[in-house]
């Protein structure tokens, strides 16, 4: 079965991935035999709280914060990147490279993110729920778990979701409705039970659907089976992949699972390799 594209994908014009190299993301995809790649590259402007140390530490972003911890994201250099993308294009004629963003929080900064839209064409436009309102800032899940019951953390997440969809324009993916199981306290709340949250899941992705967007199934931690059921219960028509890859040897990480997967659940590729993956019922 063929691999479907990766349309989540990060490289050095990300401010979170000093690391990342679009030349050597590109010749990853090429190698796996992927037909496209979307460099979805962040663009936030939530201010956020962030690990200064601890097992969440990640020292490229300690000197971006301030002392108490309250990060500011960089700004994103549209031209800049755009260049690469055409540079990149030139040097890999035979993969179809997409151009986008992942939208953080594009609900609360429409302004700011119309500025960016408007520097040139962006294919790919996902749209992220990466942080939320806690002690008089904002953080991600990881930096709530310890001071909140983990499951109120979810539900207040998935409803973040849910106004994210309902309140946002310009995204047509959403990405990443599983991010606070990435850091989900195990050892001190059990298993991660997708269930235990059924009807929050469901509310987001039926508002999903009812807007006509995809919704990505993202392989840096497998997205339960059970969502996608669900995302197919509640009318979703489309899903594309991603795999969140800010290395370049993780793209398409995970992808013959998630397309095995995304199959049996009655989602087949379109005829064109950058078609959304459609629902077939």
């Amino acid at each position: 079965m063929p691999l479907p594209a990766d349309s989540h994908v990060h490289s050095q014009w990300s401010w979170d991935t000093p690391v990342g190299d679009m030349e050597r993301s590109c010749a990853r995809a090429v190698e796996l035999g992927l037909p496209a790649i979307a460099f979805t590259e962040h663009l936030d402007h939530t201010v956020w709280r962030i690990a200064l140390t601890g097992p969440y530490v990640m020292d490229n972003l300690t000197a971006l914060a301030d002392i108490d911890g309250r990060l500011t994201p960089p700004a994103f250099d549209a031209a800049g990147y755009l260049e690469s993308i055409e540079h990149c294009r030139r040097r890999f004629p035979e993969l179809r490279i997409l151009s986008g963003l992942e939208l953080g929080e594009p609900h609360r900064h429409a302004e700011q993110i119309a500025r960016v839209l408007a520097a040139g064409r962006f294919d790919r436009l996902l749209g992220s729920l990466h942080t939320l309102p806690d002690q008089g800032t904002f953080a991600e899940p990881w930096g709530i778990y310890p001071h909140r019951d983990p499951h109120d953390v979810v539900r207040d997440y998935l409803a973040g979701v849910a106004t994210m969809v309902s309140a946002s324009e310009p995204f047509s993916v959403l990405a990443h409705i599983d991010y606070p199981v990435r850091s989900w306290p195990a050892e001190t709340a059990g298993r991660f039970d997708p269930a235990a949250f059924e009807d929050e899941f469901r509310h987001a992705l039926r508002l999903t659907a009812q807007s006509g967007r995809a919704l990505e199934v993202n392989t840096r931690l497998p997205l339960h089976a059970t969502v996608l059921t669900w995302w197919h219960d509640e009318g979703g028509d489309a899903i594309t992949f991603g795999s969140d890859a800010h290395l370049p040897d993780l793209v398409g990480h995970g992808f013959r699972d998630a397309a095995q997967m995304a199959q049996a659940h009655g989602f087949r590729p379109g005829r064109n390799p950058c078609d959304l993956w459609a629902r077939v019922d």
